[in-house]
C-alpha cells in the first residue's frame, strides 16, 4: 500500500509530508484548494497522462521540485523488483521524481530505490501499485482495446493462458504469411528471369562441370605441354648428374656407391658406424626412386599438339563462364544444382505450395485458439454483465441495462474480438456505447462498479478515485460510500470527495485548505484526527444552516457507511 507521500514546491504546495494507513482515506476541502494535486502528483510520478507536462506542477517561483512516494511491498511487487534487478530495502519501495529549472529549461529525473529509471519501467510497475480513476473517464473508455483489456483482466489465469497462446500462434501465422507473401511477390520477378536462368543452366550443363578444381589441373597440364622442350632439357640435366656424371666429376649414384663401399670397410674396423652406413644405403635407395620418378615424368613430356589444343579449348570455356557470371568453378557448380532444382523439377511451384501449406496450417491453429478465446471471453462477459448490474442498481440505476458485445474483427495477437460496453440507464432507451450515452453521474457509478469488480483480480493494491461521486444525489452517494468502504476491506482506497456521506465512511480524513500570504497562494493538508474536527468539516460539506449541518454531520459520524 501507499505508506507516505512527500511534495516539495509542487503547484500550490511548498512542502508536505503525509503518512497513510490501510483502509479508506478521503481528501476534502473547498473548490480550488488543491485536493486533486495529490492524485495528479501520483499520476505524474508513475508516468501517467500528465507526465509530459508534469513540469507545470513545479511552483513558478521555485528552481527545484520533488514528488516522493513510499509503498510497502507485496509478493508481486517484490517479484517485479527481482526480475528488473532492483534491490528492496526494509520491505519498502521508494519512487521519486525531481525537477530542476536552469535558464528557463526544466529537466526531470525519476528514481526507484535510488536508481534512475525511465518512463517505460515506471509504467510497467504502475499497475502493480496504483489504479487512478477520475470522474467522467470517457477518454480511457475510448482508448483502442481498453474495454477488451478490462474484460481479459477479469478472465484471470485461464484467459491469460489463452492470450499467451493466441500471441504465439498469431506470431507463427504472421511469419508464415509474410514468407508466402514474399515468395509470391518474387514469383513474377522469377518468371521474368526464368528465360535467362534457363539459358544459364543450359550453358552450365553444356560445360559438363564436375570438379571445382578442374581449371587448376588443366592449367598445370597445359603448362607442361607448352614448355615440354624446356622441361625435357632440364630433365636430361638432372638424370645426367644423377646417373651419368661428366668427365670432370662422377655421377651422384657413383658417389653414393663409393661412399657406401667405404663405409662398409670402416664398419668392419669400427661397428659404431653401422647406423651411418644404413643411412647411406637408404640415401642410395631413395636416389634410385627419385631417378625412376624422373623417368616416369619424362614419359609425360611427349609432345602432343592435339591434346594441347583440347586443353586450351576447355580452359577457354571455363574462363568464359567464370568471367561472364563472376563466379569461380565451385560457385558455378552450386548455382547449377540450384537451377536444376528450381527450373528442371518445378522448384518454384513446390516452394510456393509448401509455403501455402505452412500458412494454411498456421491459420488453422490461429483460428482455433481465437475461437477458444472468444468462447472464454463470452463467459467472462456474461459474468461481468451480471456483476455490474447487481452493483449499479442499488446506486439509483434500478433500470440499468448493460451488455458486453463481442464483434468479429480482423485477427491479431489479441485474438479476433472487438469488445464494446453497451449501456442504457432508462426504460425505452436502446443500448448504445457507454461513452456516448452515459451522463457524468452514470459514468462515475459505472467506473466505481467496474473498478470494484476488477479489484477482485487486479494486482493493484491502492485504488485512487478523483471526485468519482461527483454529480450524484445524497442517497446514491451513500450507496457509493458503502461500496468504497467494502472495497477498502481488501484494498487501500483513496477518494477526493465533496460528499459528506462518502467522507463520513473514511478511516482517515485529510482536509486540504488554501491561504494567501503576501500575495502568494499556498495549499495546506492536515489530517482530521478527532471527531470534532471531522464533524466541522462534514458540516461544511453539507452546507445550509450551520446548526443543522453540524447535527447532520454528527449523525453521520455516529453511524458511518458500512
Amino acid at each position: 500500500m501507499l505508506t507516505g507521500l512527500r511534495l516539495e514546491n509542487i503547484a500550490l504546495i511548498d512542502s508536505l509530508e503525509l503518512n497513510f494507513d490501510q483502509g479508506f482515506t478521503v481528501l476534502t476541502g473547498e473548490t480550488g484548494a488543491g485536493k486533486s494535486i495529490l492524485l495528479d502528483a501520483l499520476d505524474v510520478l508513475f508516468g501517467g497522462s500528465q507526465s509530459t507536462v508534469g513540469s507545470r506542477l513545479l511552483r513558478a517561483d521555485a528552481n527545484r521540485g520533488r514528488i516522493e512516494a513510499s509503498f510497502s511491498l507485496t509478493p508481486i511487487v517484490e517479484s517485479w523488483l527481482q526480475d528488473h534487478q532492483f534491490e528492496s530495502e526494509e520491505s519498502e519501495l521508494l519512487l521519486s521524481k525531481d525537477w530542476r529549472r536552469m535558464d528557463d529549461r526544466i529537466s526531470s529525473r525519476t528514481r526507484l530505490n535510488g536508481v534512475v529509471v525511465n518512463r517505460q519501467q515506471v509504467l510497467s510497475l504502475r499497475p502493480l501499485l496504483i489504479d487512478l480513476t477520475v470522474q467522467g473517464q470517457t477518454q480511457q473508455l475510448g482508448r483502442p482495446g481498453q474495454q477488451r483489456r478490462w474484460l481479459d483482466r477479469l478472465g484471470g489465469d485461464a484467459l491469460s493462458a489463452l492470450l499467451v497462446r493466441s500471441q504465439q500462434v498469431w506470431g507463427q501465422w504472421h511469419q508464415a504469411f509474410k514468407e508466402l507473401e514474399k515468395a509470391q511477390s518474387d514469383l513474377e520477378r522469377l518468371e521474368i528471369e526464368r528465360q535467362d536462368q534457363q539459358l544459364f543452366l543450359e550453358q552450365l550443363e553444356l560445360a559438363d562441370l564436375d570438379d571445382p578444381l578442374e581449371d587448376q589441373a588443366l592449367q598445370q597440364e597445359q603448362d607442361r605441354l607448352v614448355h615440354g622442350v624446356r622441361l625435357q632439357e632440364g630433365l636430361g640435366v638432372l638424370l645426367g648428374s644423377l646417373q651419368l656424371g661428366s668427365d670432370q666429376a662422377p655421377s651422384v649414384v657413383d658417389q653414393l656407391a663409393a661412399c657406401a663401399h667405404e663405409l662398409q670397410q670402416m664398419v668392419q674396423l669400427d661397428p659404431s658406424l653401422l647406423s651411418q652406413k644404413d643411412q647411406c644405403l637408404d640415401l642410395e635407395a631413395g636416389l634410385q626412386d627419385l631417378i625412376r620418378s624422373f623417368e616416369r615424368y619424362g614419359e609425360l613430356l611427349e609432345s602432343d599438339p592435339e591434346r594441347l589444343a583440347v586443353l586450351q579449348d576447355r580452359i577457354a570455356v571455363l574462363k568464359t563462364l567464370q568471367r561472364r557470371h563472376g563466379m569461380d568453378l565451385s560457385q558455378l557448380l552450386t548455382r547449377r544444382d540450384q537451377l536444376r532444382g528450381l527450373l528442371n523439377t518445378g522448384g518454384t511451384d513446390a516452394l510456393i505450395e509448401q509455403l501455402q501449406n505452412n500458412e494454411q496450417n498456421a491459420r488453422l491453429d490461429r483460428d482455433q485458439i481465437n475461437q477458444e478465446l472468444t468462447a472464454a471471453r463470452q463467459v467472462v462477459a456474461r459474468q461481468l454483465e451480471q456483476t455490474l448490474m447487481m452493483i449499479l442498481r442499488p446506486m439509483g440505476l434500478a433500470n440499468v441495462r448493460f451488455e458486453v458485445q463481442l464483434d468479429a474483427v480482423a485477427p491479431s495477437e489479441h485474438g479476433a474480438d472487438g469488445v464494446r460496453f453497451l449501456f442504457s440507464a432508462n426504460p425505452g432507451q436502446p443500448l448504445a456505447p457507454l461513452a456516448e450515452v452515459a451522463s457524468g453521474g452514470e459514468m462515475s457509478r459505472f467506473l466505481l462498479a467496474l473498478k470494484t469488480t476488477l479489484s477482485a483480480v487486479d494486482g493493484s493494491s491502492t485504488l485512487l478515485f478523483d471526485e468519482i461521486d461527483s454529480g450524484v444525489s445524497g442517497r446514491v452517494s451513500g450507496e457509493m460510500a458503502s461500496l468504497l468502504k467494502q472495497l477498502s476491506q481488501h484494498r487501500q482506497v483513496f477518494c477526493v470527495t465533496h460528499q459528506p456521506l462518502v467522507a463520513a465512511a473514511a478511516d482517515q480524513h485529510f482536509r486540504v485548505s488554501k491561504s494567501v500570504e503576501q500575495g502568494v497562494t499556498h495549499s495546506r493538508v492536515s489530517q482530521l484526527r478527532d471527531t470534532q474536527a471531522r464533524e466541522q468539516e462534514l458540516a461544511e460539506l453539507a452546507g445550509g444552516d450551520l446548526a443543522e449541518a453540524r447535527a447532520y454531520a454528527a449523525s453521520l459520524l455516529v453511524q458511518p457507511a458500512a
